[in-house]
């Protein structure tokens, strides 16, 4: 609870005493941009109905008061009155010395390895999460947390796996088609269509913007061999970091180049870094696929050696075994995981027997956002 408010700085800023002892400090130009009134932001979304420039370069408070638990302020020279709710200040609060968690999503990841994973795959059924939201919610959360999950219960019957993103959100359709199919072809136009194994990777790293969630699912698997397996990236991206702080550097800030050129009418382009990082330092983007990496000319010479020794070493750790989680899918199952974090490989198989699987792609946006709304909802009808 709010105790007291004192004006500094001739109206710039605002120092705020808590009930705890605790105190906190915001700028005149921060509260009235993020103004919660009618006029500065949309009731129905939310959105802000004003630009920077609509608010006076020369923004002071004028005043403040304490009102049943809500910060009251009056910003100079508008004469504009706007209350601040006690627990939307301490939620939003900026001034803090503790160290500033990375990101908007760095507390909901959880890394993992095969010690921790294999014997806890996340999964749902199909048919509960599309009657139970609360079967859904978890779910969703488990690939937002761990960037991957495992759905039973699906037909065995090509599309199916359009189920699964319609409980989510909408499938991202590309140059494959609104899905794709995956299995041996005599002269495929991708390796993912025959039956060598493939080394743990993330999709389309060629595509600006990458997708960035992909579902695979079984529709008919006789053969031997062929399992799936995925390898958090985030938890490899740390494990070099921790072990050659230099290469880690080099892999996130210099751009690798990727590029596929292997259907008519098709040349896709990216420079991005294999490992991405956010400003604050956040780990936001993995891409790593040798079918795709163009010839690397962003390093600058003396680097290249240590670039390469970088790479080769995050490659290693990538195919270690303690990193990779293993699974068998079956007819009616699929997977979906998060393409900017998760890479995913296949074993080879047998040419006898039949491996039909489909795969498409979504993206996350609207997977984190069902999963907000489903929490929201929850929340309201718990209080």
């Amino acid at each position: 609870m709010l105790t007291h408010a004192f004006i500094g700085d001739e109206g710039r800023t605002i120092e705020l005493d808590w009930e705890d002892g605790a105190r906190t400090r915001f700028h005149a130009m921060w509260l009235r941009d993020n103004a919660l009134d009618d006029k500065t932001r949309s009731a129905g979304n939310g959105q802000r109905l004003i630009t920077i420039l609509d608010i006076p370069a020369d923004t002071r408070i004028g005043a403040a008061s304490i009102k049943g638990g809500a910060l009251e302020v009056s910003f100079a020279p508008e004469g504009k009155t706007v209350s601040f709710p006690a627990s939307w200040l301490s939620a939003n609060a900026y001034d803090r010395d503790a160290a500033r968690q990375s990101g908007w999503t760095g507390g909901e990841i959880r890394r993992w390895t095969k010690a921790t994973m294999q014997n806890s795959v996340p999964r749902a059924g199909y048919g509960a999460a599309s009657r139970d939201r609360n079967v859904l919610r978890e779910w969703l959360s488990a690939v937002r947390a761990y960037g991957f999950a495992v759905m039973d219960g699906l037909p065995t019957e090509s599309g199916a796996l359009c189920k699964v993103s319609d409980l989510f959100g909408y499938i991202r359709e590309t140059n494959y088609g609104r899905w794709f199919e995956v299995r041996a072809e005599v002269n495929p136009s991708n390796l993912a269509y025959t039956n060598l194994g493939l080394q743990a990777h993330t999709d389309n790293p060629y595509r600006d913007p990458v997708p960035t969630l992909q579902i695979l699912s079984c529709i008919e698997n006789t053969v031997d061999g062929g399992e799936s397996s995925v390898v958090d990236g985030f938890a490899v991206a740390a494990a070099l970091q921790a072990e050659n702080p230099e290469g880690f550097r080099l892999l996130s800030s210099c751009s690798a180049r990727f590029e596929y050129a292997g259907s008519s009418g098709v040349r896709l382009q990216s420079k991005r870094p294999m490992i991405e990082l956010g400003p604050d330092g956040e780990l936001i983007c993995i891409r790593f696929n040798n079918r795709s990496l163009a010839p690397t000319v962003d390093v600058p010479f003396a680097d290249m050696d240590a670039y390469y020794k970088a790479y080769r070493r995050f490659a290693e750790l990538i195919e270690d075994p303690s990193f990779e989680v293993t699974f068998k899918l079956e007819p009616g199952q699929a997977f979906i995981v998060d393409n900017t974090r998760v890479m995913h490989a296949r074993k080879a198989f047998s040419g006898t027997g039949k491996r039909w699987l489909q795969g498409c792609y979504a993206d996350k946006d609207g997977l984190l956002s069902t999963l907000a709304a489903i929490e929201h909802g929850f929340k309201e009808a718990a209080e």
